[in-house]
């Protein structure tokens, strides 16, 4: 690949699965309202086909993330990068102009689908990303994802007071754009020698699971990954009915604290990251962050006024370590020509949280922060997501004094022609 493309590729990465988060989050502060209009206005049976909607693009996520993540193991991740982009931006179309709630229901099936793409995706910065360097890409890509939640709800909630649609449409604009931009700049990261054949058994999300468990240390550190995805599923579908009950908390509060969670996790993942890990190594941050979490929900749980969440949010961001140190230490467990299944595998784990945290947060809420609730615990979810850190702790704890660090070889890299430089 020549050099003005080789610079191109991993930023292009990074702007698609931005894209990817400013999509969901675009369409946050609408969708609620867009759902309602088809429903003259009825608030509970709007919000419960919101939750249904939430709980569908999860679940289509569940299921295509290790479908698109092994089609990219055979037949490289180009072409299912750029066919999800294209496809994003005629989902986008679709609940632009939905005539009806089964339309709308139709374009977030196909909207959880073409979001799968972040299987290769990530599977693109592991090809291109040497093992030892891995860690800092991954916690780019969480500062994307972090920079997508934070401007996406803010485009979505300016745009939804002109129109209800109008977010929709910028949102296909933009994956349109980026659909022709890559078409010209992103070049083919899996070399035809690593890639595989692609079988559905290996596809089947159940499947794909189970295959994590042939390793020893993908086995345990999915386990850890599976308790940190349920507590952050628990915190984001909490945080609005939470804030709301316990201090009173306007829209525009919640957005401007889900906006500081935002930046903060973007300075911690874009920037500390690339200085602590070098120093700490993967085991010892993952450690570090799995701890700071587990303090954080504690201390979110107990607050008992509104500036002590903003206080608590800053320091918290440093649990976002703990993500990009487990990614870095599965992904060189695995060969290049299995870097997409593993990575679709994860999502598919991922959406599965999706589903399943929402659910239990919920729950929690409903049982235990009502005022007649007895017992009376406002911040049970929060003390839950601290207990699913710990048990995540205890398990990697488990495993690293099992299973001696993995040194880096030239087996972890790639070949040096399909590494950006």
């Amino acid at each position: 690949m020549d050099h003005p493309r080789r610079n191109a590729a991993v930023p292009f990465i990074l702007v698609t699965l931005l894209l990817d988060t400013l999509g969901i989050g675009v369409i946050v502060p609408v969708l609620p309202r867009l759902i309602g209009s088809f429903l003259q206005g009825d608030f509970e049976r709007a919000s419960a086909y919101y939750g249904v909607f939430i709980a569908l693009y999860a679940a289509m996520q569940f299921f295509f993330a290790p479908i698109l993540g092994g089609l990219s193991d055979r037949f490289g991740r180009r072409p299912v990068i750029l066919t999800s982009l294209a496809g994003a931006a005629v989902d986008y179309l679709l609940l632009a102009f939905a005539p009806t709630l089964p339309w709308l229901f139709a374009g977030r099936v196909f909207s959880g689908i073409t979001g799968a793409s972040f299987s290769a995706a990530t599977a693109y910065i592991a090809d291109v990303t040497p093992a030892e360097k891995r860690a800092q890409s991954f916690g780019l890509m969480g500062a994307a994802f972090g920079l997508g939640f934070i401007l996406g709800p803010a485009i979505g909630g300016a745009l939804g007071g002109i129109s209800l649609r109008l977010p929709f449409l910028v949102a296909a604009g933009l994956n349109l754009l980026n659909f022709v931009y890559g078409s010209f700049v992103l070049p083919e990261s899996l070399a035809a020698p690593h890639r595989r054949a692609f079988t559905l058994r290996r596809a089947n999300p159940l499947s794909a699971m189970r295959n994590l468990g042939r390793h020893p240390v993908l086995f345990g550190l999915t386990a850890t990954l599976v308790c940190s995805y349920l507590a952050q599923q628990m915190l984001q579908t909490i945080w609005a009915l939470h804030t709301q009950a316990r201090f009173g908390w306007e829209p525009y509060q919640i957005g401007a604290s889900l906006a500081v969670v935002g930046i903060s996790a973007a300075v911690v993942q874009g920037g500390l990251i690339r200085l602590i890990l070098p120093r700490l190594g993967e085991r010892r941050a993952l450690l570090l962050g799995l701890t700071v979490n587990i303090l954080g929900y504690l201390a979110l749980g107990a607050a008992t006024r509104g500036w002590m969440m903003y206080a608590i949010c800053v320091p918290f961001a440093l649990g976002g370590l703990a993500g990009p140190a487990t990614q870095a230490i599965l992904s060189r467990e695995v060969g290049p020509s299995e870097q997409g299944e593993l990575q679709g595998s994860l999502s598919s784990l991922q959406s599965l949280t999706a589903i399943l945290g929402p659910l239990l947060a919920t729950a929690l809420f409903a049982r235990f922060a009502a005022p007649t609730a007895v017992p009376h615990v406002p911040g049970a979810t929060f003390y839950a997501a601290a207990a699913f850190n710990v048990a995540g702790m205890l398990l990697a704890l488990r495993l690293f004094a099992k299973t001696p660090p993995r040194p880096v070889t030239g087996a972890d890299t790639v070949p040096p022609a399909s590494v950006p430089h």
